[in-house]
This record gives structure tokens, sequence and C-alpha cells, in this order.
């Protein structure tokens, strides 16, 4: 065990927070460029201005739109949430209300029985409804 003792535990320790903190400080500039871009009421310069500001001084320019940003980014992040979920209970209100083959064959048996059509117009409605 000659490894483990050339590294002590705290060396581990110490690894694994710069590690797990150079994760955090990379999630946070994705975060704070997806913020960004995916805003609308700020220009095309200005977001440059911040890009370049976030490069050039990470830190300071990660924190200060941290800062200057944070409850607009939680409610920025809030309404495209609920407008994401808005657009899927659509979409499913949509699928569900289609017109099936069930719905179909229920109506064209309604018709057969109120002598709307005949026998043969009904079995043609259940074989295209079917197919």
């Amino acid at each position: 065990m000659v490894i483990a003792a050339d590294y002590p535990f705290l060396d581990i320790l110490w690894t694994m927070l710069v590690f797990f903190g150079w994760a955090i400080w990379f999630w946070l500039l994705i975060t704070v460029f997806a913020d960004l871009f995916r805003r609308h009421d700020v220009s095309g310069w200005a977001k440059a201005a911040w890009t370049l500001f976030v490069i050039v001084l990470p830190f300071l320019g990660v924190f200060i739109y941290l800062i200057a940003q944070g409850s607009h980014m939680a409610e920025r992040t809030a309404s495209d949430a609920r407008a994401r979920q808005t657009d899927f209970d659509a979409y499913v209100r949509n699928v569900a209300a289609s017109d099936g083959p069930t719905d179909q064959i229920a109506r064209a048996k309604k018709l057969l029985d109120d002598g709307a059509i005949d026998r043969t117009e009904y079995e043609q409605i259940k074989q295209r409804a079917l197919a």
C-alpha cells in the first residue's frame, strides 16, 4: 500500500472539493449563459457586453449577473415551465379529443340503429375506421 501512503486522506478530500467546485462553477456559467441568451428583453449588444464581462472577469461577472438578475432568472424559468406545461396540456387534450376508430364506429352504429344508413354502409364505415 505504498500508493495510499503517498496520497493522504486530506489530499483526497481537497481534490474532491476542488473537482466539485469546478463542476459547480461550470454549471453556474452554463446557467448564466443560458438565461442571458434566452432573454428577449435584452438587445444583442447588451448580451455581447454581458458575455464579454463574464469571459474577461469570470467570477465578478457571474456574481454580478446573479445578484442583478437572480430573481428575474427564477421568474423567467418558472414562466417557461408554465408555458411548456400549458403547451403539453393542450397537446394532450387535442390528441385525446381526436376522433378515434371507436368514436367513428359508435356513431355509425347509432346511424344504423336510427335507420339513416343500411348494414353495408355501416360495414364500410367500420372497415375505414379500423384501417
